[in-house]
């Protein structure tokens, strides 16, 4: 798209025209069409011809002294209904020269055509009106001309350096200093920029909200279109911008380039964004420092239902995004998904409250786990909460149990979800792994086995204590024979200087494999 002088409206309304010192002087009187005054001014035209629309293209504020008009009633009516006609923008008639006071027929066909009159009750040199709007005229344009060419250069800048979506849309939001929110075309937010608590109020309301930004723009909600070879799949939206129409739409189509570019950019991918958005409300969640409650109208306005429901915090480990997203909407779950690090995946389901969520989150690990092959994929759940507020803690309840079964041989046998009972002492373990005296009674445990020349038996003592002693199923997943099994058991008790034998002992040096292997995570 491409913004030109020509296309660019006045940054002038009637109202403010009216405001100016110089139009003042003249002690300016609105005498009709007053319920019209923020039309805005194109341009500022002198005419006294009762025909003087064939000469207007629209937005002229016409400037008369009537004198071509005086004693003739039909030509008075026919010069309002002519700019009417044109769609000038307000007839301004100066008194004293042709008429002492406005001409009742030029008031009534001024107030039927909704074309408002102003009269000038003191004498004033047109000139000097036409001069100063038209100068005030010229001067916006190319400031904003200007401005659309600075927020392109700097947007590119930032695309071209390889930014964020955020990045940008907090850049569009320092120019137009209201709320930026991007969505796809189901009014899903993706995106979001400005000060946050003006974006919460906007996020708060956004299902009407959406419904009026995709209307008739007004009252500064200004929208811009995403999309490209004709396909539509996103728009932005300036939510309240306070400046005039035509700079808001120009700002939002410089946005709109932007946002195009960097899509192409990234591979055409319009779910990444929604990935992002995702991504943005989990980790927030999980990290605790924005209180829940702030966090709910993002929740809504992403798509996620939060009234009346039953919410299921899950963490998944090796499941990627697209594959768990999909699989949520082939089971019709209502949820989002979101990457975390250290290849953990947090799913959030947003269930209603009369079904069964334990089952329904089973059904979704097992049909996981199904189409995972024989990939290990590890599903870790906390109890389903049924209170907004309670979601953060479930969410990192269920981070901390995929932590502590991840690399675990002893994952191999768990249920299909697990939960804080299944990981029992690997739990405790994992909560206290960064306990120096922790760390200490790890490292004075197996000190004999921490080199790495010794990582291999460190590896068949961390196999035979995971299967409870089990030889047989030890040397199976090692694929060594028994004999072989029996002299790196006897090598690893020497150099530890423990019976594994004796409970007590084994027991000793498993909670200290179990706390090394927590702090290397």
């Amino acid at each position: 798209m491409t913004i030109t002088l020509d296309s660019l409206e006045p940054a002038l309304s009637v109202r403010q025209v009216l405001t100016l010192e110089r139009v003042l002087a003249g002690e300016p009187e609105v005498v009709a069409g007053a319920s019209h005054l923020d039309r805005a001014v194109r341009w500022v035209h002198v005419a006294e011809a009762a025909d003087v629309g064939v000469m207007l293209s629209g937005g002229e504020m016409v400037l008369t002294t009537g004198v071509l008009l005086a004693g003739d009633e039909e030509k008075q009516a026919e010069y309002v209904r002519s700019l009417h006609r044109a769609d000038a923008s307000a007839v301004v008639l100066g008194l004293g020269r042709a008429f002492p006071a406005a001409p009742a027929v030029m008031r009534r066909a001024a107030e039927r055509c909704g074309l408002p009159m102003v009269v000038l009750h003191r004498p004033f040199p047109f000139a000097e009106l036409t001069e100063e709007v038209q100068s005030r005229l010229v001067r916006r344009k190319f400031a904003a001309v200007s401005l659309s060419e600075a927020v392109r250069t700097e947007l590119t800048a930032l695309i071209t350096a390889g930014a964020p979506l955020q990045r940008l849309l907090d850049e569009v939001a320092r120019h137009s200093a209201c709320p930026v929110v991007v969505t796809n075309l189901a009014h899903r937010v993706l995106g979001t920029a400005g000060e946050r608590p003006a974006v919460d109020d906007v996020l708060r309301d956004w299902e009407r909200i959406a419904r009026q930004a995709g209307g008739t723009e007004g009252d500064g909600w200004i929208r811009a279109e995403l999309g490209g070879r004709g396909e539509r799949w996103g728009r932005i939206v300036l939510c309240g911008y306070r400046g005039d129409t035509a700079t808001g739409r120009l700002l939002a189509d410089r946005a709109a380039e932007a946002l195009v570019l960097h899509r192409m950019l990234a591979g055409g991918a319009a779910c990444s964004w929604e990935e992002q958005s995702a991504q943005s409300l989990l980790t927030d969640l999980v990290s605790g420092v924005v209180p829940a409650r702030q966090l709910l109208p993002r929740a809504r306005a992403a798509g996620l239902p939060v009234n009346r429901r039953t919410f299921v915090p899950l963490v998944v480990r090796d499941g990627d995004t697209p594959r768990l997203d999909r699989l949520l909407r082939l089971l019709g779950l209502p949820g989002l998904v979101a990457e975390l690090a250290d290849g953990a995946t947090a799913v959030l389901l947003s269930l209603p409250r009369d079904q069964d969520a334990d089952a329904l989150a089973a059904h979704f690990a097992t049909r996981l786990r199904t189409e995972s092959g024989p990939a290990r994929t590890v599903v870790a759940a906390a109890d389903p909460r049924t209170a907004w507020d309670d979601v953060p803690a479930g969410l990192r309840e269920a981070r901390h149990v995929a932590d502590a079964v991840a690399d675990s041989v002893a994952a191999l046998d768990l249920p299909p979800v697990v939960r804080l009972r299944d990981v029992h002492l690997r739990g405790l373990i994992r909560l206290l792994r960064d306990d120096p005296h922790v760390q200490s009674f790890a490292e004075r445990e197996l000190d004999g086995l921490l080199c790495e020349t010794e990582e291999d038996l460190l590896s068949v003592l961390r196999t035979y204590l995971a299967t409870g002693r089990n030889k047989s199923r030890t040397a199976q997943l090692h694929h060594v024979s028994r004999p072989a099994l029996y002299r790196r058991l006897e090598s690893i008790q020497v150099r530890l200087g423990v019976d594994l034998d004796d409970f007590e002992q084994a027991a000793s040096v498993h909670i200290a494999l179990l706390a090394h292997d927590a702090q290397q995570q």
